[in-house]
């Protein structure tokens, strides 16, 4: 199908591959309305940009760029400060003004004496390669002047030539050749694409895809504009989303061995709905250790210089450029260089720790201790963007990759256990791994004798073989085989997060709550996307009287519901603190569909109703405990016993001379007030009820109690 744009190009895939545009409409139809497309001038391929789409695993809703003309990107006049003139080689200021005489633009280094050119070699209309003619500049990077082409050979494609910043630096230059031979065959959706080398009056230039858009640098400088000049930095959710869009960039050049060592936000744009890495000047091999390191202050890993460049170092500018993309981060090129300023600088750390410690694993100073490539970053990034999105309000559940569901089979509210936490998941990639699936007995001592037949005695199987003696201690009362085996374990990896999980396990079945929480706090720095840690951590610091356990819980049943020992702990949290109404709030975060509702609906019952030091019941609560009582479903006798809790506190109330109605606590139709005596034959009738479906004992109880409720009458 021809263009019939007065072009000559055909349409393939639904756009011209000469002009770039959409197929002629013909006068009754209408260019679809999510389509955004911005003609370029001239008779370069037009600039277009996708439909709106989500960010961030589907999390995020992110807005096209909008791609303007690629000419107005030019420089309208090519001039580098002279704030940003420093030495290739000395990295001393240079070209700098004395007094009313301009700094010069080229000369020579009055440290070292190398020469320094800061002018464009470049003008336009200059015909490079004797293909690409020259536009104009674009901008001036670490290594020299990038500029806009436009490539007569095809098409008329618009293209960036990137140059050396000095001819005669041979750092440069050997870096751009290094760039040049192995770049070209990088082919990523997320990298920008490298097209050819060329070399022109003496300089070698690198011809790379142009891409238009905006970078992440100048969203920080358009937000700051918008806001009067007071820095506005991105909220943790968009940042997150952004840098989780080229992570798939950062494991594919990881896999091919190369390291991209200059990450920062002025290298990452966003173009129509895709983020682009733009910039592969400081690209190395793993085992390069000849090539010249490229990097910038501020961002770059502090172990360059001495170790050179790894997957550790990248993971390190990552974290760094979320830092500065989330927070007004002064001093991030100088007192904190190499670390983060504390928690409670930054509202953003303060309200989303899991985030705050997202960043301090990804730049710890010791490379061993960041994640280890960046599929487990992506991961953890994932789940911190799930726990800041909860914030507000909507859950944001996900299967974990590491931990299985809560180990429980029917919710205890008023019994906090450590059995009922998560447990670890096998790694599949252990040996032993199915075999350990065939072990499907619970009963602790079967599990100690199956594992004794194992086909070999890996890390797995001495894992699960550790969180037997745990059950088998507890039972007993005797841990001395389950210290044992952690200290073996420790022995050979005390690196490994599952040995402080389990570690953390025995702590809790022994009463030393500190220690746990200590282990569980290390679990989390280490897995800041997951929820357990954090569940865990709230559970060792509620059974140590904490207060601090509510947050943790709050933050773990706002993002995944399903976890319901934490709706149940922050429940208890709550009402502890006489918070009722924040009680039921939490009980009722448990979803309608889990096994659980029923157990979480009493629980709310029962915050409404039981009496409590700082917040007695009032004539609300009461009346909203009835009514829920009303709508539940469950057996006669439970239903009972809530009534008599909830008419026990009336009596009460009554008693400290409040007033209630009929439909507070009997669901009456009658008008006017109800005193002690319609209250105590209600509740005569509930303890009955309650007796008829008891035994023994309890049932004599029951009976007795009813008969004491009574109020006299005289028959």
């Amino acid at each position: 199908m021809r263009c019939e744009r007065d072009c000559p190009g055909t349409i393939e895939d639904g756009y011209c591959d000469t002009c770039g545009m959409a197929p002629a409409a013909k006068k009754t139809e209408t260019a679809p309305s999510l389509s955004i497309r911005t003609a370029a001038s001239g008779s370069g391929r037009s600039a277009r940009t996708a439909s709106r789409r989500r960010f961030g695993g589907g999390l995020v809703d992110v807005a096209p760029v909008v791609q303007a003309d690629p000419a107005t990107a030019v420089m309208t006049r090519a001039e580098v400060p002279e704030a940003k003139r420093y030495c290739a080689k000395c990295a001393n200021p240079v070209g700098r003004s004395r007094g009313e005489r301009t700094g010069r633009t080229a000369g020579f280094c009055p440290s070292c004496g190398e020469a320094f050119n800061f002018t464009p070699k470049l003008g336009k209309g200059d015909l490079v390669g004797g293909q690409y003619e020259v536009v104009g500049a674009l901008a001036h990077g670490g290594l020299g002047w990038i500029y806009l082409a436009v490539d007569k050979n095809v098409s008329d494609r618009w293209v960036v030539l990137k140059g050396l910043l000095n001819a005669g630096d041979e750092d440069a230059l050997a870096a751009a050749v290094a760039e040049r031979r192995f770049l070209a065959e990088v082919e990523h959706p997320n990298i920008v694409k490298i097209y050819n080398f060329v070399e022109h009056d003496g300089a070698g230039y690198i011809v790379m895809e142009y891409v238009g858009g905006q970078s992440l640098k100048d969203m920080l400088k358009e937000r700051r504009a918008a806001a009067g000049g007071k820095p506005d930095p991105l909220p943790a959710d968009q940042a997150l989303a952004f840098v989780l869009e080229i992570m798939p960039a950062f494991g594919y050049l990881h896999d091919r061995g190369l390291i991209f060592c200059d990450f920062k936000p002025d290298n990452v744009i966003q173009s129509g709905d895709q983020m682009r890495l733009i910039d592969l000047g400081g690209v190395v091999h793993v085992d390069d250790l000849d090539a010249a390191i490229y990097g910038t202050v501020g961002y770059q890993a502090p172990e360059m210089a001495t170790e050179g460049p790894s997957i550790a170092s990248d993971v390190f500018t990552i974290g760094r450029t979320l830092a500065v993309l989330t927070t007004d981060f002064r001093g991030y090129q100088s007192t904190f260089k190499d670390t983060l300023p504390d928690r409670d600088e930054f509202e953003v750390y303060r309200r989303h720790e899991s985030y705050y410690r997202l960043l301090l694993r990804a730049t710890r100073i010791d490379p061993r201790e960041r994640f280890v490539d960046a599929a487990e970053m992506t991961e953890q990034m994932l789940g911190v963007l799930r726990q800041v999105l909860a914030a507000d309000g909507q859950p944001r559940p996900a299967t974990s990759r590491l931990f299985t569901g809560e180990l429980r089979t029917d919710l205890r509210a008023d019994d906090p256990r450590w059995q009922d936490l998560p447990a670890p998941l096998v790694d599949l990639t252990d040996p032993a791994a199915a075999f350990l699936v065939t072990v499907t007995v619970t009963d602790p001592a079967q599990v100690l004798a199956l594992l004794r037949t194992a086909p070999a005695d890996t890390v797995e199987v001495r894992l699960r073989a550790l969180r037997a003696q745990i059950d088998l201690g507890a039972r007993s009362g005797r841990f001395d085989d389950a210290f044992r085996a952690r200290d073996e374990l420790l022995a050979g990896d005390a690196a490994d997060w599952r040995v402080a999980w389990y570690d953390g396990l025995i702590a809790l079945a022994t009463g030393a709550h500190e220690v746990a929480r200590q282990r569980f706090d290390a679990v989390w720095s280490a897995l800041p996307g997951e929820l357990a840690p954090q569940l865990a951590l709230g559970l060792a610091l509620e059974l140590a009287g904490d207060p601090a356990a509510a947050g943790y819980y709050d933050v773990v049943s706002r993002t995944d519901p399903a976890f319901t020992t934490a709706a149940a702990g922050l429940a208890r949290c709550r009402l502890g603190a006489g918070d009722r109404s924040g009680a039921v709030e939490a009980w009722n975060r448990v979803p309608g569909t889990s096994s659980a509702y029923r157990t979480s609906q009493v629980g709310a019952v029962r915050a409404l109703v039981q009496s409590h030091p700082s917040s007695r019941s009032d004539v609300s609560s009461l009346a909203a405990a009835a009514a829920l009582i009303e709508r539940l479903e469950v057996e006669a006798a439970q239903l009972a016993a809530l009534r008599a809790e909830l008419l026990e506190e009336a009596l009460r109330s009554v008693a400290g001379g409040r007033v209630l109605l009929p439909a507070t606590v009997l669901g009456s139709t009658r008008r006017g007030e109800i005193g002690e005596r319609d209250i105590r034959f209600a509740l005569e009738s509930a303890y009955r009820e309650m007796a008829q479906a008891a035994h023994g004992a309890e049932k004599i109880r029951l009976v007795d109690l009813a008969n004491a409720s009574r109020p006299r009458t005289r028959t």
